[in-house]
């Protein structure tokens, strides 16, 4: 037993099954089942994570009736035809060591289909769909739709089902007053409102016997109005126990909340608390979820007895080997969620496939496989950023002699500049793993060290690779060499002072947390109870659903006014998933936005514009330029012009916005490709 982890480290026997240590996969939704050759895909996907040594896994959601899908051809699973899509997987998990159990989820609400369903008539905010109510006795054939898909999996080969009674879906609809205004027997009063849940868990469990895993995973805060309170939560998991579960995993909020739950801008295990809350009220396994990334968060909720286990779905996208490692003693190799949500959650709104930002072959196993090369090369790399970094570490995996050069005195690039920003600190995850990996691939690091093209061309490299990033963009504004004027990164770097009038030029991504760096606590992102105090969440859960009243903002330190030439509404380019957090805190922080703006001058009065045909001033101490960035690509022209074969990657090759997603995966992509 490792010594730093002895509780996440030790077995537990959890219904039929010992697990062999207390880490889970959560459920995601990866729309891997979407793509070609399907069961390739996910079996590959589960068996890498099942190799890796996790202790459990649980599906993305399958739904028990057409009308629950999460989407049009959405994951169901209904009928025994369809086993032959999921014996595939669950055989090669079972050959890889894993255990894997199918989570049921009817979306209710939800459900991005026509004639979707719910307990009460009423839109959810983020469907287009209006859902049509259930009557009883479609209930009734609800619940009995739970008990079949859950004796498929069975016959399917899996350990287990989860019922996901959580973050706003069919159950959680039924359990919150907040959207259940029934008047049968599945309505009213709390017994009848917690009986949709009990009824499917007995069900289940008088279908598929005592030696077959239920997990029914709770809505343990539901950060909604006239959602449940800790006492009601408490008494539905001792219900959701005597009905037959053998395990509760804890869900946080509903996917409607106004409250971030996941982003990098929730503290680490911030919902300690009210998974506390359903640990006391019963006596079987009960699993803490949301935002624990690391082993040493995860240990420290099991040695407090907040939970039994720890369910982690984005970590191990990030890292599939996160569990071997830890157990391995080699916590600084692994590779840390940093909770940007830029390739899983925001892909899967926009209908693609989930992966992950700092692991792109996450949901790609079959095409991107780093396999060792046929014909190691001599490869040097210029540029030190999440690029060069990451092109490095996977070509030297595959057998390649590498050079990284860096002219500045620190690894990093633009993650220096990101790691600044609130709500950003999981940036330091990032850079620890890099330059942990780098030493442990061998490349040859050089910092402080600017090449020129002679150089490499003397070198004897087979190729190079350009990964010099770029260069802030800096916009024909006369009077742009004013005083006044500053760039973002002599900001964030802290080498421009600021004043307390801002004018912030360029509204993309970077002008977006440029504003939030001069305004926002950094504090809310890393302290439990700055966090809650700054978006009205009850510690305690007395106030239903959990949501406390926001108290006005204290008057900003800095008056910041933010403006852009397109017309176009503020913030298109953040993201979706985490895009509204940072528009929330900015409104709190009273920042003015105009668009449309033509620049006309900037002088000793500040920044003169024009919008809507009217000429205006403002006042600005500080005008901080966030106008866009270009590519810094003159080494790669000097190399090819003497025949040194080099590779464009990163912001060198398409600078736009600072995508680090894009930048890592053309790394990785080029490093296999070699």
């Amino acid at each position: 037993m490792h010594k730093d982890f002895p509780h996440l480290l030790s077995p537990l026997r959890v219904g039929s099954l010992t697990l062999p240590n207390r880490m889970v996969m959560g459920a995601m939704h990866t729309r891997l089942e979407t793509l070609d050759r399907p069961r390739q895909r996910l079996a590959a996907f589960y068996v890498a994570r099942a190799a890796g040594e996790i202790g459990l896994m649980l599906t993305g959601g399958f739904s028990p009736t057409p009308e629950g899908v999460m989407e049009a051809q959405g994951p169901l699973l209904n009928s025994a035809a369809q086993l032959h899509e999921h014996v595939p997987v669950t055989s090669a998990v079972h050959r890889a060591g894993g255990r894997i159990v199918l989570q049921i989820l009817h979306a209710g609400r939800y459900a991005k289909v026509a004639g979707c369903v719910s307990p009460s008539a009423g839109r959810a905010r983020i469907n287009a769909h209006a859902p049509r109510p259930l009557a009883t006795d479609e209930v009734w054939s609800t619940v009995a739709s739970f008990a079949h898909t859950a004796a498929l999996a069975r016959e399917a080969g899996y350990d287990g089902v989860e019922i996901m009674g959580s973050e706003g879906y069919l159950i959680n609809e039924f359990t919150a007053a907040f959207t259940n205004r029934r008047e049968d027997e599945f309505g009213g009063d709390f017994d009848g409102r917690v009986r949709l849940p009990l009824e499917i868990v007995k069900a289940v469990r008088a279908r598929v016997g005592p030696d077959f895993l239920i997990v029914y995973r709770i809505s343990a805060i539901d950060l909604v109005p006239q959602g449940m309170t800790a006492s009601e939560v408490a008494e539905l998991a001792r219900r959701i126990q005597q009905a037959g579960a053998d395990l509760i995993n804890t869900g946080i909020g509903w996917h409607e909340s106004a409250i971030p739950t996941i982003a990098a801008s929730v503290p680490r295990a911030a919902w300690a608390g009210a998974v506390r809350n359903v640990k006391d009220a019963v006596s079987i396994p009960v699993m803490a979820s949301n935002r624990i990334n690391m082993p040493g968060v995860a240990e420290d909720l099991l040695a407090s007895g907040t939970a039994d286990l720890v369910s982690m779905a984005r970590p191990l996208l990030a890292d599939p080997d996160f569990a071997k490692k830890t157990r391995l003693g080699r916590v600084d190799e692994i590779n840390t969620c940093i909770a940007c949500n830029q390739a899983c959650l925001d892909r899967i709104f926009t209908e693609s496939s989930a992966t992950c930002l700092v692991n792109p072959r996450a949901g790609r196993e079959l095409e991107l496989n780093g396999g060792r090369a046929s014909r190691p090369q001599r490869l040097a790399v210029v540029g030190g950023g999440p690029a060069g970094m990451s092109f490095a570490i996977h070509a030297a995996g595959r057998g390649h002699d590498l050079t990284l050069f860096e002219a500045a005195d620190a690894l990093g690039g633009q993650l220096n500049l990101a790691r600044k920003i609130p709500g950003k600190a999981e940036f330091n995850e990032l850079l620890r793993y890099f330059e942990t990996s780098l030493e442990r691939a061998g490349v040859a690091v050089r910092l402080a060290t600017r090449v020129d093209a002679e150089h490499l061309c003397a070198g004897g490299y087979d190729a190079v690779v350009i990964a010099t990033g770029t260069a802030p963009r800096r916009p024909d504004i006369p009077g742009i060499d004013h005083p006044k004027v500053v760039g973002y990164h002599d900001v964030l770097t802290g080498r421009a002072p600021v004043g307390e009038k801002v004018a912030i030029l360029g509204a993309g991504g970077i002008g977006f947390d440029v504003a939030d760096f001069l305004l926002s606590d950094p504090r809310e992102s890393l302290d439990v109870s700055a966090f809650q105090q700054a978006w009205g969440v009850d510690p305690a859960i007395a106030a239903p659903g959990g949501l406390l009243d926001l108290q006005a903002p204290a008057r900003p330190a800095r008056e910041v006014h933010m403006f852009q030439r397109k017309p176009a509404p503020f913030g298109r380019s953040l993201g979706k998933s985490t895009g509204w957090i940072l528009k929330s805190r900015l409104r709190r922080a009273r920042v003015a936005m105009t668009g449309g703006v033509a620049y006309d001058a900037i002088d000793d009065r500040g920044l003169h514009y024009t919008v809507d045909g009217e000429k205006k001033c403002f006042a600005a101490d500080t005008i901080i330029l966030c106008t866009g960035q270009e590519a810094e690509r003159a080494l790669y022209d000097q190399l090819r012009a003497r025949g040194l074969a080099g590779h464009l990657i990163g912001g060198a090759h398409e600078a736009g916005e600072l995508d680090a997603q894009r930048a890592i995966e053309q790394a990785v992509r080029l490093a296999d490709a070699l």
